[in-house]
């Protein structure tokens, strides 16, 4: 039976929980994750995580495997972060569209108020602020930044998961 992506991506997050809790070496899981992505079935699938402890295999409902939370920040086996690009974009840019998006409604209820169609001084706000994120955007992708702020946000998440980890078990 064929493996999808989700079955894959499944045995990936449970390695890389494997080589944080030291269970794997890097060598290790660098093969089990080359072979992870390699798999076509679920045959090639088996014995992947048999000898790791809290581990399943996948089986033939592993379509119905919650996926993993989109928060995390995964690099792939060539150490760079998927989607990063997007992802650092939506960050970079979502502040100003939802600004944009109240000023916008401020001046068009005011303007259903009055029953008149004001000056539109939201451009002075969209206006400005935008041409300084387009050049700073250009200016990022152009040097990598989006690699670098998804290496931050690992980094800051395995932080956090770790501080969970330790108070967990202080309880």
């Amino acid at each position: 039976m064929r493996a999808g992506d989700s079955d894959r991506q499944h045995v990936a997050d449970q390695l890389r929980t494997a080589l944080e809790l030291g269970r794997l070496d890097l060598p290790e899981y660098d093969e089990r994750l080359q072979k992870t992505y390699a798999a076509k079935t679920f045959g090639d699938l088996d014995g992947l995580l048999d000898d790791l402890p809290d581990t399943s295999a996948p089986t033939a409902d592993s379509q119905l495997i919650v996926p993993r939370r989109n928060d995390a920040l995964v690099p792939d086996v060539d150490g760079r972060f998927p989607n990063a690009t997007a992802r650092w974009l939506a960050h970079t840019w979502d502040g100003y569209f939802a600004t944009v998006a109240i000023v916008v409604a401020i001046w068009a209820v005011i303007c259903l108020m009055t029953a008149e169609w004001l000056y539109f001084w939201p451009a002075w706000v969209a206006g400005p602020w935008g041409a300084v994120l387009l050049v700073s955007t250009i200016g990022g992708l152009a040097s990598g930044e989006p690699q670098k702020w998804a290496s931050g946000q690992a980094r800051e998440h395995k932080r956090k998961r770790a501080k969970e980890q330790r108070e967990l078990e202080e309880d």
